[in-house]
């Protein structure tokens, strides 16, 4: 018998609503999915990829990554794990590091045998390269078999890759297809393999409603695949829908209801009434103790109506303007470079020209294809809580914004997180550090 965690989609290092607290969130969780492997006494960690939210984190995400990790290594527990296409670079991986120091193991071609099964992996695999794709997995002597990889599979929703096309040309008999990319669990049974989602840690996007956690699978004659919950931030959903004459009072109504406190706040509102500005709502929120406040108003407006805008977020007014330019993938990501990601003023133009040769190596014509306005990247109008074009709940590789760039309504990091020490990471007076996860973050 085999036990594993399977968990993915940690996206390390996202600095979601450019709140500190939010990132530290994610690395949170992410430790949450190893002190219970470690409790539990698994036989290993399987990561199914996008362990990072960019290809390019920051020390102090890699530091809390290495402090995690050393966890499970102290415990005996192997750390099996492939690329996504968030952290993806194009020659050595965030993983080969970690594989250097022990810490980690990459997989492959080549079976990697914990217990009584044979663990195989496949980094995220560009559409353009997918085209009479044959793996060519080595033999393995075990009793059980799994492949993790990443990527949108069908039949599951946003599925653009038919999970046949790796299974059938394969000289393995898989039992389980151990996914990632989508941030939506699920478990189907496809040509006598279960294939599954162990879904995100943290919500990256607002869209994610249900319960974040991960899957315990267990190899035992037959695979059994169990959810479990993780105790992440609340995000509070508050959906409102307006009556002919009701306006900003009824949304404060509704939305002084719910135990803000330390959440992030979602309101949405549909329906008729009068119009209010989203900032009011945002600040009521806030007033009330919420992390965050996101507010949308989805109502139909008389065309003549002036459109306003307010400054409780600029990088979002931003944002909505370029998504109607109908700017193709590669367009937006180039914008997000330019204005919007970590990279400094004077290595803009080599960032973008890398960035633009990768695209053009990997052949994706759709990359450069442009988009109907208000379109995400599959035609759809789903987007990060960043702003960038996602395809379904997976979030493209856009790079984060600078973090020492807060937008016009973000309070002082001091005041929001306790300090840049709470941030980035705290030492004590003499300089010396105490080793925790909060220290690197």
């Amino acid at each position: 018998m085999t036990r594993v965690i399977h968990t993915g989609d940690t996206h390390v290092g996202y600095r979601q609503y450019h709140r500190p607290e939010r990132k530290r969130d994610f690395a949170a969780a992410f430790e949450q999915v190893v002190d219970d492997a470690v409790a539990d006494d698994v036989d290993a960690v399987v990561h199914a990829g996008d362990l990072f939210h960019d290809r390019r984190p920051d020390l102090g995400d890699i530091m809390a990554t290495l402090s995690i990790l050393r966890t499970l290594d102290d415990a005996g527990v192997p750390f099996l794990a492939v690329v996504g296409n968030h952290e993806a670079k194009r020659e050595g991986q965030w993983l080969d590091l970690f594989e250097s120091l022990g810490l980690a193991t990459r997989l492959g071609d080549e079976p990697v045998v914990v217990g009584d099964t044979a663990f195989y992996g496949l980094d995220f695999v560009a559409r353009a390269q997918r085209e009479g794709f044959e793996p060519d997995f080595e033999p393995h002597d075990a009793p059980h078999t799994a492949l993790v990889t990443h990527g949108l599979f069908e039949p599951f929703d946003f599925g653009e890759w038919d999970p046949t096309e790796i299974l059938e040309p394969a000289d393995v008999d898989f039992d389980a297809l151990l996914l990632g990319d989508n941030h939506d669990p699920g478990t189907v049974e496809v040509d006598g393999t279960w294939v599954t989602y162990c879904g995100s840690t943290e919500r990256a996007s607002a869209a994610e409603r249900d319960e974040r956690g991960y899957n315990l699978v267990t190899f035992d004659g037959d695979v059994d695949v169990r959810r479990r919950g993780l105790d992440t931030r609340e995000f509070v959903f508050v959906d409102i829908e307006l009556g002919e004459g009701e306006g900003i009072d009824r949304v404060l109504e509704r939305v002084g209801q719910y135990d803000l406190d330390e959440a992030v706040a979602v309101v949405h509102v549909e329906g008729e009434g009068e119009p209010f500005t989203l900032a009011e709502v945002e600040e009521f929120a806030l007033d009330r103790g919420a992390l965050v406040a996101r507010v949308s108003d989805d109502r139909e407006t008389p065309e003549e109506t002036e459109r306003e805008v307010t400054f409780a977020d600029p990088d979002d007014a931003v944002r909505e303007r370029v998504r109607e330019l109908g700017l193709s993938g590669a367009a937006r990501d180039i914008d997000e470079t330019v204005r919007a990601s970590k990279v400094a003023d004077s290595n803009v133009d080599t960032e973008v020209e890398s960035r633009v040769r990768d695209l053009v190596d990997e052949g994706d014509a759709d990359a450069f294809a442009g988009l109907d306005p208000g379109e995400g990247a599959n035609g759809d109008e789903a987007s990060c809580d960043d702003g960038s074009a996602e395809p379904g709940l997976n979030e493209d590789t856009e790079p984060e914004p600078d973090e020492d760039t807060e937008t016009a309504a973000e309070p002082d990091s001091a005041a929001a997180g306790g300090g840049d020490a709470a941030a980035d990471g705290a030492t004590s007076g003499d300089g010396s550090t105490d080793g925790t996860l909060e220290e690197f973050l």
